[in-house]
């Protein structure tokens, strides 16, 4: 079989093992058009897009290794076979990941293997630094899942930032913890795109402009204005609210964190700047991989847009890191999704 230039490239990706993927399959005893509906219907159950055939030809030529599966295969295979990126050959764990994270039967509902599948994604969680509380996050999250169907969460009410570069997984975070906690999420692009293309439009720009200075100094900023006061009149009625959006330069700006923190510290919420880390090389799938308009600059000039980028910033604030290097955060969460029986419900 002669292969394109790209599958030559994949295949020489690091750590990748093709070999596991057939052993994972053949230990579950399916053929490779038994695997494909499965993969299908795993897919559809999980929302996830970009998988519509999984037909035994692609899924063979994923473990003879011609063909490198994309993220969203990836993710399906992991919920497919109960296990993580390195488990499947999919690449070398990173320092302290944990491998072999298999759970039990969906049906068991009594053995505490939820519990164990959410606490596990949440300890995704970690200190950005010293003066970081992670374990105060994690437990509020927890417990106001535990307490959904019990009355109520009596802490006070947090404002979650989730912040990030364009791809990092930012999004898929945010959505765990409102699937957890039952809080509200406000997500920056579908809560102020339209608003934002009209604008552009009015001002004589192109619509999906995101890296020129009249968006940078004219629309930017009406854009952040309107996700913060959407934001303070939920915690305005005491309600704990999560935000996603890159706020690369809000997080940096001691000033403008201190503002937030001290007006919604009187009104008696917690405010937790929580940065989702990732490297270039998965950032450029996520990117490639939804295709969204606005990012069509970002990947024509891959090279000139990463030179704006420092993989190492991080707030200038007390915050807390979530380490989705190579998708490992968000992998996790799709395996407690997965135990929780409510797969982007």
């Amino acid at each position: 079989m002669t292969m394109t230039e790209g599958q030559r490239v994949g295949k020489q990706r690091a750590g990748w093992r093709p070999d596991r993927l057939r052993e994972q399959r053949e230990a579950h005893g399916l053929t490779l058009e038994k695997a494909g509906e499965r993969l299908r219907a795993v897919a559809e159950q999980a929302k996830l897009k970009g998988i519509p055939a999984a037909n035994p030809q692609t899924l063979w030529q994923h473990e003879q290794g011609e063909v490198y599966p994309g993220p969203h295969y990836r993710r399906a295979y992991c919920l497919l076979y109960r296990a993580t990126e390195p488990d499947l050959g999919f690449r070398t764990a990173l320092p302290g990941e944990e491998t072999a994270f298999n759970l039990t039967p969906l049906d068991d509902r009594l053995n505490g293997s939820q519990v164990l599948a959410v606490e596990r994604a949440i300890h995704r969680i970690a200190p950005g630094s010293d003066q970081a509380n992670h374990f105060d996050l994690q437990q509020r999250i927890i417990d106001a899942w535990k307490r959904r169907h019990t009355g109520g969460d009596p802490h006070r009410p947090v404002l979650i930032l989730v912040g990030g570069f364009a791809g990092s997984g930012k999004t898929e975070l945010a959505r765990f913890f409102v699937q957890l906690t039952g809080w509200p999420l406000l997500d920056k692009d579908p809560l102020t795109r339209p608003l934002v293309e009209r604008l552009l439009a009015a001002l004589g720009c192109d619509a999906n402009d995101r890296h020129t200075d009249l968006y940078r100094e004219k629309v930017r900023p009406v854009e952040y204005d309107c996700l913060m006061q959407s934001a303070m009149a939920n915690i305005k009625c005491g309600i704990s609210t999560v935000l996603t959006a890159p706020f690369i330069s809000e997080m940096t700006d001691p000033a403008w964190m201190q503002r937030l923190t001290n007006r919604a510290g009187s009104m008696g919420v917690d405010v937790f700047p929580v940065w989702v880390r990732c490297d270039e090389e998965s950032m450029r799938e996520y990117i490639g991989f939804r295709s969204a308009a606005r990012d069509a600059w970002k990947l024509a000039r891959w090279d000139e847009y990463m030179a704006t980028i420092d993989l190492d910033l991080r707030p200038a604030v007390p915050h807390l890191v979530v380490d989705n290097r190579l998708g490992t955060a968000v992998t996790l969460t799709d395996q407690a999704r997965q135990a929780m029986g409510a797969m982007y419900a």
